[in-house]
This record gives C-alpha cells, structure tokens and sequence, in this order.
C-alpha cells in the first residue's frame, strides 16, 4: 500500500508546475514583446545552472544523507525539476549582467543554499532572491531594472489574476496582499498625501512588473515564509515597509527583494513563537491518505 500512495504522488496537484508556467509566459512576454531577446544567453545560463547544480545536490544528499536520524533533521525531500526552474525563473525575470560567470554563480548560490542553510529542517533564504541580492551587492556588476516592464494596464491585470492563481493553491494570499498592501498604502502616503505628486506618478511607481512579481510569485514562496497565517501577515507587512523605506530614501532598485532577504533570517523566530503545520509540495489530504491505507 505504501508503494500505491507513492506511486500516485508524482500525479497530485502541484502548483509549482502553475507557478513555472506562468513565469515562463512572463519571460516569453518580454522576450517576444519588450526586447529581452538579445539576453536570451543569460537566461540559458540561468535555468542550465539551476537544473544542473540541483541534481547535483540530490545526487550529494542521496549519497551522504542514508541514516535515518540524519535524512529527519534535513527532513529530506528531493524538489526536482520545478523548485530548480521557479529558482531560474526567478532569475530570469529579475536579475541582468554581463557576466556569465556571475549568473552562474547566482544561480549556484541560491540552490544550494536551499540544501545547506537551514534551520530544523527548514532552508531560510528564497534561492532566487538570495543569488539576486548577493549579485548585486557583492559583485557590482549585476542590477534589477524595474523599468524593464514598462507600465502597461494588461500586464498590470495579467501579473495579478496570474499571481492569485498561483498563491491560493498554497495558501498564501495573505502574505501577498499584506506586502502588496503596505506597500502601496506606504507609497500613497508619501507621494500623493506628503509630498503631493500627482497620482499618476504614483499609479507608475506601483504598477511595475517587477513589483507585481515579486508580490505573487517571489515572497509567497510557502517554503520560505512563516508557517502560521498570522505571523505571515505581520512579516509580509515588515518586508512592505522595509522595501518601502529601502525604495523610498536609500533609492534601491529591487528594494522588495533587498528587504525578502534581509528579513528572512526572522522567519524562524516567528516559526517558534506562532507554532502551526509546515507546508510540504504534494501533500495528499489527510482523509485521502487514511482511505488509501485502509485499502
């Protein structure tokens, strides 16, 4: 009975599957329409990188990770192909060079910091926030360009109906409205009620694809945020006013993902504080998985 349930698993929805689909109409989208073709040499880089460093570290884990107590502290579950590409998408869609060394080593760092920086079994960093972050800072010769999207009502309606889709089959809406709300309620403060600009300048400033992105497909990465849905809420709201304030007076391109990163080492503390069910790819039902024990 244990090989049947293992054996009907690979069928189970997955919303990773969702989540590489619509990334990659994204990066079609500005390949086809914005002019993103001529780096279509970085994006092989990317998912090449991504795939080839993850088999690499399944084949590690496999290898050196047989007993029984060790493979339950790693609590050892092998991704596969969709966690490596979202990891690429990711990439894809945020981070530019023109070295191709740096985007292997983007690419590197964030798989393989899933594997090996982690806490009770859970990996810290978002992979692809973190090899955007280290990039950027540490090498100078990587950047995020939130004007590569320009500001367009139908991409604006396509990334939100797209990220909605995508959150709510993990359950994870919360965490990107609380961001996405925050946000925009920090910015509209500043720039239309302080500062007095006119709204379209602010309609601008909160419409990128970059941001939109971010929201519904980068911070919602269930396996990287709180596990209970109240702590979701109040870090969500944190990085929204981390990534403000970052965007806002330190004039930091990408600000959201600077503030995701910096704030995820936090997510632990919230995980012992507000105790709840950890989220895994897959998961059957658990009426499901008890009526196919009982047959």
């Amino acid at each position: 009975m244990r090989n049947q349930l293992f054996f009907m698993q690979p069928f189970t929805p997955d919303a990773r599957i969702f989540q590489v689909l619509f990334q990659s109409i994204f990066l079609i989208y500005g390949t086809v329409y914005l002019e993103w073709a001529q780096r279509s040499w970085l994006y092989a880089v990317y998912i090449a990188t991504a795939i080839i460093t993850q088999l690499i570290c399944e084949a590690w884990l496999r290898k050196h990770i047989a007993k029984p107590w060790e493979a339950r502290w790693w609590k050892l579950t092998l991704p596969g192909l969709p966690s490596a590409l979202i990891t690429a998408m990711g990439l894809c869609l945020f981070l530019q060079t023109n070295h191709t060394t740096i985007a292997i080593a983007a690419a590197m760092l964030g798989i393989t910091a899933k594997y090996f920086i982690r806490i009770r079994g859970k990996h810290i960093f978002n992979p692809s926030a973190l090899g955007i972050v280290a990039a950027v800072w540490l090498t100078g010769e990587a950047w995020v360009n939130p004007g590569q999207w320009g500001n367009g009502f139908v991409q604006f309606s396509g990334a939100l109906i797209l990220g909605i889709i995508v959150v709510t089959r993990v359950q994870k809406l919360d965490i990107s409205l609380a961001f996405l709300f925050t946000y925009i309620a920090a910015s509209f403060i500043r720039q239309v009620l302080y500062l007095q600009w006119p709204s379209d300048f602010f309609y601008q400033s909160v419409s990128t694809g970059t941001l939109l992105v971010f929201s519904f497909f980068m911070i919602s990465d269930p396996k990287t945020t709180p596990d209970h849905p109240i702590a979701r809420i109040i870090w969500g709201i944190m990085v929204g006013l981390l990534g403000f304030w970052l965007h806002s007076f330190e004039y930091i391109n990408g600000a959201p993902v600077l503030a995701l990163v910096l704030l995820q080492p936090f997510v632990p503390l919230f995980d012992m504080i507000c105790r709840s069910s950890r989220f895994q790819w897959n998961r059957l039902p658990v009426q499901h998985v008890h009526a196919h024990i009982h047959h």
